[in-house]
């Protein structure tokens, strides 16, 4: 069964960085992507990055909403089997809890809706607050 464990919310002052770890486990699919979505109290999930993990020629397509573009980064590690999330300009807009995310399937289009993802992480919370 496929297993993602997100680490490094935390608290944080506006303006400053976090980086988001997800490590995955658990699955023998070789194109996939995999996202990072976060909810705040009394809003609903929205997609915040997402990317190809495979080796084909959509390897390292990137997708990202517009309100963290050029402030957030999705990379990964294939080797460590874990993708990370790098925010810097963190805003107070940007609290929310985060999720980490798979989609399996092998044509996945990084996209930014919950509905294609079907493994999901059990959260990380991040607060930007002074």
């Amino acid at each position: 069964e496929v297993q993602l464990v997100e680490s490094g919310g935390g608290l944080v002052q506006p303006g400053g960085s976090l980086r988001l770890s997800c490590a995955a486990s658990g699955y023998t699919a070789s194109e996939f992507c995999m996202g990072w979505f976060r909810q705040a109290p009394g809003k609903k999930r929205e997609g915040v990055a997402a990317t190809n993990i495979g080796h084909g020629i959509a390897r390292g397509m990137v997708n990202y909403v517009d309100s963290v573009k050029g402030r957030f980064t999705i990379s990964r590690d294939n080797a460590k089997n874990t993708i990370y999330l790098q925010m810097n300009s963190l805003e107070p807009e940007d609290t929310a809890m985060y999720y980490c995310a798979a989609d399996l399937d092998p044509y996945c289009t990084v996209s930014l809706r919950t509905d294609p993802y079907n493994h999901w992480g059990q959260g990380t919370q991040v607060t930007v607050s002074s």
